[in-house]
């Protein structure tokens, strides 16, 4: 849960904190979001210090409800904030998840959500991109990668995330144009078999990357 920027009420882009560090200095000012996640309501549980706080990002929005994959597949959410991508993926029926983040404080949040909203399938770990995964295997790999560090990490994202991946498995991605959407695209093109943009919405791209056999 990573792509873009939270949104203030003069529409411009806001970042109180490094959401990609490890640590994140911010003082602790945790409170509960209340979202709708493929048509269930859940309660989440934010904090300073992590991406998008004030609740749902829109590009995360678009790319949840873009989602489609089927039921019982293992899913892997990479930069997962609080956990809303990894537990909607958990409500379409994925059979495991495990949700991967760099800052400790998502990484806890996440655990602590997937747990208070029924997802008992889900784990919540530790890891810069796919690091701490990189020996196994996922049939869906989701990210709304973390644009604000920079066109080479989101680069290396795709490639650890193509290695990751089963034959037939599809990385899906959320991307704003202005941030990057043709050369992230490009670069897709370059690892799979088949890239697809599935939706966009408001500047968003949502694009499905398909490893061949």
């Amino acid at each position: 849960m990573a792509g873009g920027s939270p949104i203030n009420g003069k529409g411009v882009e806001t970042v109180s904190d490094h959401y990609y560090s490890n640590r994140p200095s911010a003082a602790h000012d945790r409170k509960t979001v209340e979202v709708e996640l493929r048509g269930k309501k859940v309660r989440l549980v934010t904090d300073a210090g992590v991406f998008s706080k004030s609740g749902l990002d829109y590009g995360s929005r678009v790319l949840i409800d873009a989602l489609d994959f089927p039921a019982g597949a293992s899913v892997l959410d990479v930069g997962c904030g609080y956990g809303p991508i990894g537990i909607a993926a958990g409500i379409m029926g994925a059979s495991s998840i495990t949700m991967l983040d760099v800052n400790e404080r998502a990484v806890e949040l996440a655990g602590e959500n997937a747990a208070a909203n029924g997802i008992a399938q889900a784990k919540a770990m530790q890891s810069d991109l796919l690091e701490a995964v990189s020996q196994q295997s996922f049939d869906v790999i989701i990210s709304n990668p973390p644009i604000r560090a920079g066109k080479e990490t989101v680069h290396r994202l795709f490639d650890q995330a193509y290695g990751c991946l089963n034959p037939n498995g599809a990385l899906w991605i959320v991307i704003q144009k202005k941030q990057g959407a043709p050369s992230a695209k490009a670069k897709l093109d370059t690892l799979f078999d088949r890239v697809e943009e599935v939706t966009k919405d408001k500047g968003y791209r949502i694009y499905k990357a398909v490893k061949g056999s």
